[in-house]
């Protein structure tokens, strides 16, 4: 048992990783700008859709204030509507964002803020959901080390700062996984048959909120009922006891079945759409490195984008080398883990499921073709799991404080004393024998633990994951895809002449890229304007989409039919997704006075290409 003084350290250093968890998170929240993926969160969660951008004309930045405003009135059934015809997610996590707006607006200058917040107090309960997970399956210092883990982890912190719904997943996958441990328990860790029906129905309950919320919790929920059904066929030798709980994993399967039955036809149509086409065919082994990377940036992200070769290589060795030292440490932990008794069963449920998980994102990738691994975000399915894990490894030696043994409380969904009884021991006389012996062999190893000073590595983890976050929250780390920021600042190259910005667009997804681009146009101009530098960019700045989906060409011949502008030059920028560099004319007009010559060392490509044109009367 812990005395009170432990326990006061104890909570008091939970209470110092979920502060620091919550400044990491808010720190420089705005500072990067939004990126496609949020524009589309945006849209949706004010209640509204595409019809509300204004497409085929010219208009000034400031129109953006107008687009990215409060849409009161608006229904969750409607924002459901617009959900299944213009996008590819489930609705619940848009249509709390549009409450959540609600409550917050007037949204004012600072509504990006406001837009992300939610995913950043998502984030920050993940962390608290880690802690009783690990309390749960091992014990409360690795519920400590899992917390103070997801808190400098600069993935997590990565996610918490995205206005979209990976933040939430995460932490009702971690709450699924808590349910499902405490099953687990029940199952496994009891002498008798002990069916808690609240716990299996909040599991399931948990379980339909997560797929409505995000498709890919789907894969979460199969990874859980398959591990149960793993350990079932493989530890239990009663059929009495096979049939109950098989039967009770039947009828949740079921429920979980039947209640999304209602979005099943919208979820089909989904897997068609266009917008999941961006997603490569994998090539070889791809996937396998692309994961491995994914891992490396849980624990460690230095500055390795937009910097010098030299930065980058440098950079990248370093999180190589700490990556691996991890992983050569954890991995040690976790054979540990499945070694002792009383920690074997929590480790494999983990391990199964993060495994299955692995499995499932490998068959979309290899057999369905679609390589979600290009994403490190994705893989936020297992991320719980594998945080658990690796927090659970760091701390294997120093357990005996806090030793899952026979008796100890540590049943946190029921708050009663939970009896854990060791696979191979077949009464209490001998658990008490085996338990005795064990311990004894675990303080030898404690006394070995602090001679070597293995205990002050956790410290340097954990710094290294604090510096790593520093690096996220101050954009040298997870950069916005397709660099809304650079792209501004390369427009504005020239701030004393005219600025129009055109976006020759195809489907929703280019819309929303070009709204990103003009949101980091119209935070560049505001800069301008703080300045007190009203330059004509600063005074002129317009922007327009323009459908190239039927021609090409047909986009020249609407920009030769603009209205009369009132200024004699013009830097005119095409954004043109899908066309090659050579598909750009040299040679165009904006209405019938400006003439435009084609600038060929102004040609940039940031997953897309957009180019400068020179305009004069």
């Amino acid at each position: 048992m812990m005395t009170n003084r432990k326990l006061n350290l104890h909570y008091l250093g939970l209470t110092f990783f979920i502060s620091l968890a919550i400044i990491l998170r808010f720190w420089n929240l705005e500072l990067k700008p939004l990126w496609m993926d949020e524009v589309i969160t945006a849209i949706f969660s004010l209640g509204k859709n595409y019809s509300s951008i204004p497409l085929d004309i010219v208009f000034p930045l400031e129109k953006l204030r107008d687009i990215f405003s409060y849409q009161p009135g608006v229904s969750c059934p409607q924002i459901a509507h617009n959900i299944a015809t213009e996008s590819t997610h489930p609705p619940l996590f848009f249509c709390g964002m549009y409450s959540w707006l609600g409550l917050v607006t007037p949204l004012g200058n600072d509504w990006i803020n406001k837009l992300r917040s939610p995913s950043v107090w998502f984030g920050i309960a993940l962390v608290l959901a880690i802690y009783f997970l690990n309390r749960l399956a091992f014990c409360r210092k690795a519920g400590l080390m899992g917390a103070a883990f997801i808190a400098v982890s600069p993935f997590a912190v990565y996610l918490s700062q995205e206005a979209r719904h990976y933040t939430l997943p995460m932490l009702m996958i971690s709450l699924s996984l808590l349910a499902f441990m405490q099953i687990q328990r029940d199952i496994f860790q009891s002498q008798q048959v002990k069916v808690r029906l609240w716990i299996w129905l909040l599991w399931t309950v948990i379980n339909i909120i997560s797929i409505y919320i995000h498709y890919f919790c789907i894969f979460a929920f199969i990874a859980q009922a398959a591990t149960l059904l793993l350990l079932i066929w493989k530890k239990l030798k009663s059929f009495n006891s096979q049939k109950v709980w098989l039967t009770l994993i039947f009828l949740n399967v079921s429920a979980v079945v039947i209640a999304i039955i209602p979005w099943f036809g919208v979820m089909q149509n989904h897997l068609n759409r266009s917008e999941t086409s961006w997603l490569p065919t994998p090539q070889h082994i791809e996937p396998l490195y692309q994961t491995l990377i994914s891992w490396v940036v849980m624990v460690i992200m230095l500055p390795v984008e937009g910097q010098t070769l030299a930065i980058t290589i440098l950079s990248g060795l370093l999180m190589l080398l700490f990556a691996g030292w991890l992983g050569w440490k954890v991995f040690k932990g976790i054979k540990l883990l499945l070694q002792e008794p009383t920690t074997r069963l929590s480790t494999q449920t983990l391990l199964i499921f993060t495994t299955l998980v692995l499995l499932e994102i490998f068959t979309i990738s290899y057999i369905l073709g679609k390589d979600i691994t290009v994403a490190p975000r994705y893989n936020f399915i297992y991320y719980p799991s594998f945080s658990a894990l690796i927090a659970a490894s760091l701390i294997r030696e120093n357990l005996s404080g806090s030793i899952l043994l026979p008796g100890n409380q540590n049943n946190l969904l029921s708050g009663k004393n939970n009896t854990l009884i060791p696979e191979d021991v077949s009464s209490e006389q001998d658990a008490r024998t085996k338990n005795s012996k064990r311990l004894n062999s675990i303080k030898s190893k404690i006394k070995n633990f602090h001679r070597s000073g293995v205990d002050n590595q956790i410290p340097i983890i954990l710094a290294i994951g604090l510096i790593s976050c520093i690096f996220v929250v101050s954009n040298f780390g997870f950069q916005k895809p397709y660099l809304p920021q650079q792209v501004a600042q390369n427009i504005y190259q020239d701030k004393s002449i005219p600025v129009m910005a055109v976006m020759a667009y195809r489907s929703s997804q280019d819309i929303a890229l070009g709204l990103s681009y003009a949101l980091a146009l119209e935070t560049e101009t505001r800069s301008f304007k703080d300045k007190s530098n009203h330059t004509a960019a600063s005074e002129y700045s317009k922007f327009a989409f323009l459908n190239q989906k039927d021609s090409w060409d047909a986009i020249f011949d609407k920009l030769s039919k603009l209205p009369s502008q009132n200024i004699s030059q013009l830097n005119l920028w095409i954004f043109a997704p899908g066309r090659r560099k050579r598909d750009y004319p040299d040679n165009l007009k904006v209405s019938k006075l400006l003439s435009c010559s084609i600038d060929k060392n102004q040609h940039y490509r940031i997953g897309i290409p957009y180019q400068l044109y020179r305009c004069k009367k």
